[in-house]
C-alpha cells in the first residue's frame, strides 16, 4: 500500500508489439538492420529464439543495447516455443511457411487453448500444409517448402486483431503477395494493424487499406521485397498504465518521458481515458505527466480498440466514486486468461459488484477488502493488482513476476515509484 501519494518519474521499456513486429521484419529483411531500444522480456525473447530456430541471425538479443539482426536462409526442422506470447504463436507460422522444412510450434499450457484456427486455416489457404490434428490450437506442424503461393484469403478476425497482422507482416514475400478479407464481427484492436501496416510501409512495402467497414475490411500486400531498415523502438505505452494509474488512484503525480507525439500504440489512449476519470493530463517535452485530482470518476467507454488497457481501467473503476461500463472488450476472453471473468471474479472476491456480460463489464463500486489477487499466468492481471494494492490495504498480489511476459523490470519501477512518495 502506498504510505502517500506517488511522485515520480518512470522510465518505461521499448513496446513489446513494436519489438516483435521489428525483428520479424528484420528476418524478411533484404539486408541486415538494427533494431534499437528493443524489449527484452520473455515474449521478445521468444520471438528472437523463433527467428534463430528458422535461420535468422540475431546479436545482442539477450544484453541491453542494439540487436543487430541479419537474415539466412529460412529453414527447418526447428522448434518453435510459443510460451504464452500470442505474437509469437500467430506471427510466425507464415513465416515458417516460407522456410525449408518442418516447424513444430508449441507453447505454454494455457497457450494451447488460445484460439489458432484462423490463421492455419488461412495458411492451408495460401497453399501451405499445416498438421494440427483437426484441433486448431497448439500444438501444430507447419509443412515448410521454401515459398508460400499468396493471393487471396477470407478469415473472420473478431477474435483478435493477430490474426490479420499475422498474414500482412509476412506477405510481401509470398509469390503473389497476400489480400486479407476480414468478414465477421467487428474488428478488435485495429491499432495493432495499422502498426502493422505503418511498419510494412517504412520498410517499403506497398500495402492498400479499405478499412472504412470494421465488418468487411481488406488489407492488399503487394509481393516484393522488405527492405532493411535500422530501427528505434518506442517505449511501450500500455505498460506505462500501472504506473499512470498509480498518480490517478493515490491523487498523486507520475510522468513517463519520451511519450511520443504521435503513435500507432494502442496505450496513447491513456491520455483521455484518465482524463475521463478525473486526472489531469499534460503530454509536453518531458514526457506524459498524470496528476491526480483526489477524486476518480466512472468510466462509460467502448475499449474495443484498446483492450489491453482494460485490466488496469477496471481497477481504477473499482475504485471511483461513480459506477462504470467498460464495454467492446468480449475478445478479451480470449487471451492469456478469460480476463472478463478473471477481474470480475478477483474484484467480487475483495467486495466489489462486478457484472459481466458477453462483453461489458459493469462496475459499482463498494468498499474493497484485502485478500488474494489471483493473476492466472496473466501480466496485465498482475500490474492491475498492484494497482488496486495501493489503496486497499491486505492484497496480497500472486505471482507478480508473470509480469516478466512484457516486462520483466515491473517490480523494480514499482518499487522505484513508491520509494519516491511523499508524505
Amino acid at each position: 500500500m502506498a504510505a502517500a501519494p506517488v511522485r515520480a518519474v518512470v522510465e518505461v521499456p521499448g513496446s513489446k508489439s513494436l519489438t516483435n513486429r521489428a525483428l520479424l521484419l528484420a528476418a524478411l529483411s533484404d539486408a541486415p538492420s538494427t533494431v534499437t531500444g528493443a524489449l527484452r522480456a520473455r515474449d521478445t525473447i521468444l520471438m528472437g529464439r523463433a527467428l534463430a530456430a528458422l535461420g535468422t541471425g540475431l546479436e545482442g538479443l539477450d544484453a541491453d543495447g542494439p540487436v543487430r539482426v541479419t537474415p539466412g536462409e529460412l529453414r527447418g526442422p526447428a522448434h518453435v516455443d510459443c510460451g504464452l506470447a500470442g505474437t509469437v504463436m500467430r506471427f510466425v507460422p507464415p513465416v515458417a511457411g516460407l522456410a525449408h522444412g518442418d516447424v513444430r510450434f508449441d507453447g505454454d499450457p494455457r497457450a494451447r487453448v488460445r484460439p489458432m484456427d484462423v490463421v492455419i486455416a488461412a495458411l492451408e489457404q495460401l497453399g501451405v500444409e499445416v498438421d494440427d490434428d483437426g484441433r486448431g490450437t497448439l500444438p501444430f506442424t507447419v509443412k515448410g517448402t521454401g515459398a508460400v503461393r499468396g493471393g487471396a484469403v477470407e478469415v473472420d478476425a473478431s477474435a483478435s486483431s493477430q490474426f490479420v497482422s499475422a498474414l500482412l507482416l509476412s506477405g510481401a514475400r509470398f509469390d503473389h503477395g497476400v489480400t486479407v478479407a476480414h468478414r465477421g464481427g467487428p474488428l478488435p484492436s485495429m491499432p495493432h494493424i495499422a502498426m502493422s501496416v505503418q511498419m510494412l510501409r517504412e520498410h517499403g512495402v506497398v500495402v492498400d487499406v479499405d478499412d472504412a467497414d470494421p465488418g468487411a475490411a481488406t488489407w492488399r500486400v503487394h509481393p516484393g521485397p522488405v527492405r532493411a531498415l535500422d530501427r528505434e523502438v518506442e517505449p511501450d505505452l500500455s505498460n506505462a498504465a500501472p504506473f499512470l494509474a498509480a498518480a490517478l488512484v493515490t491523487g498523486g503525480r507520475v510522468t513517463v518521458p519520451s511519450w511520443p507525439t504521435r503513435t500507432t500504440q494502442a496505450g496513447d489512449a491513456l491520455r483521455e481515458l484518465l482524463a475521463a476519470m478525473g486526472a489531469e493530463v499534460v503530454l509536453d517535452s518531458d514526457g506524459l505527466t498524470v496528476d491526480g485530482t483526489g477524486s476518480i470518476v466512472g468510466l462509460d467507454a467502448d475499449l474495443h480498440d484498446v483492450g489491453e488497457l482494460t485490466p488496469v481501467l477496471a481497477v481504477a473503476c473499482a475504485l471511483a466514486s461513480s459506477p462504470s461500463r467498460l464495454r467492446g472488450i468480449g475478445h478479451l476472453r480470449g487471451h492469456e486468461t478469460d480476463r472478463l471473468d478473471a477481474l470480475a471474479t478477483e474484484l467480487n472476491r475483495l467486495g466489489g459488484d462486478v457484472e459481466q456480460t458477453r462483453d461489458e463489464l459493469i462496475i459499482r463500486p463498494k468498499p474493497l477488502h484485502g485478500g488474494r489477487f489471483e493473476t492466472y499466468d496473466d501480466h496485465r492481471m498482475a500490474t492491475a493488482g498492484a494497482v488496486l494494492g495501493l489503496v486497499v490495504p491486505g492484497v496480497e498480489v500472486v505471482d507478480v513476476a508473470t509480469t516478466a511476459k512484457t516486462l520483466p523490470q515491473f517490480v523494480a519501477l514499482w518499487d522505484s515509484m513508491l520509494g519516491s512518495t511523499v508524505a
